[in-house]
């Protein structure tokens, strides 16, 4: 990982420009003191997020590139839409689901028919954030994490706590629930078309939004995943003042590639990204649960105008959750869909 970080912060400062040739794994291998294999499983990670790719018998070369501050536009090609599969492929075994509600029941008796603070139980936030800090990169404090019965209910959160005067750009085609949620809050939307590699850079620029809804891995239905150079195009584009990033981490965690997609609320340098993720994909589409990691610079301006909504999701799951991210068992559990998926490919 020290390797990968290392090469890909040379690429984003330019020290090897698109096209340019990367040093050989010998060479990165003798000037770090690693193996040739370790500086492989480095480039292969760099492949899997963008940054470059893999050329036979030439070796690996930059991918990543920048345009005036957008990514160059990319000629028009067909692009072959596919549904993502279903949740049927990752289910969650139901024999340890039921050994830890069983287990909440009997640690903490009639504790789990108390009231939840707004916000969420503590034990679960802090599950989260601790998990969301290992597996994705994404430092967080606690009052930053927001707990709430599915995507549908915090996208009607962000709007109320972005405003109804903004215009709210999203994907198009994308999951219907977003613009349904948006509309039935009377904001203005606008379609911007995807692309192979997402939203098309011509769109972006002629935008007029001010917060801008994307799913950067398996975007549903058309199942685009926005590489490192669209990434850095969302964000570079978030630069401008009073923008906001709405990031809809929908199914990332069953990614088969070496590591989880960069999130950019971990890249972003602005403070003006809210996470989004649910435990539909992960878990069960039964277990209404999702939480939003707000920037802090969101934070006090939540809590002063929406920190009296309470917390929509029960005392028992939330502790059940807890439970299963702190035991190790849900990581467990995505680390064999993600085995199972790449044997598959």
């Amino acid at each position: 990982m020290q390797v990968y970080r290392l090469l890909r912060e040379d690429i984003l400062r330019q020290v090897y420009p698109q096209g340019s040739r990367l040093p050989s794994k010998r060479t990165i291998a003798q000037e770090t003191g690693v193996s040739t294999i370790t500086v492989e499983h480095a480039y292969a990670l760099l492949c899997d997020e963008g940054y470059a790719e893999a050329r036979e018998r030439s070796g690996y070369f930059v991918t990543f590139h920048t345009d005036q501050g957008f990514a160059s536009p990319q000629a028009a090609s067909p692009i072959l839409w596919h549904t993502p599969q279903g949740s049927g492929q990752a289910q969650f075994p139901v024999s340890v689901l039921a050994r830890t509600m069983r287990r909440v029941i009997n640690d903490l008796g009639d504790s789990i028919l108390e009231k939840s603070p707004n916000p969420g139980f503590p034990e679960l936030r802090e599950a989260i954030r601790q998990y969301l800090l290992r597996s994705r990169g994404i430092q967080a404090e606690l009052e930053q994490i927001i707990i709430g019965s599915g995507s549908e209910y915090l996208y009607g959160l962000t709007v109320e706590l972005l405003g109804r005067h903004r215009v709210y750009g999203i994907e198009s085609p994308s999951y219907n629930k977003i613009s349904l949620v948006y509309r039935a809050a009377e904001v203005e939307c606008e379609l911007l078309p995807l692309g192979s590699d997402g939203i098309e850079s011509q769109s972006l620029r002629q935008s007029h939004a001010d917060v801008l809804h994307i799913t950067p891995y398996r975007s549903f239905p058309s199942g685009v995943t926005a590489g490192a150079s669209k990434r850095h195009e969302y964000l570079r584009w978030a630069e401008a003042p009073g923008r906001f990033i709405v990031e809809d981490d929908f199914e990332s965690e069953f990614s088969v590639s070496s590591k989880p997609a960069e999130t950019l609320f971990s890249q972003s340098r602005r403070d003006n990204v809210i996470y989004l993720n649910s435990f539909s994909k992960t878990i069960s589409p039964a277990l209404r649960v999702g939480y939003m990691v707000l920037p802090k610079q969101l934070v006090g301006e939540f809590q002063k105008r929406l920190g009296f909504y309470s917390c929509t999701v029960p005392t028992f799951e939330q502790f059940v959750l807890a439970e299963l991210i702190s035991g190790g068992d849900f990581e467990r559990h995505i680390n064999r869909v993600r085995r199972r998926k790449r044997r598959e490919k």
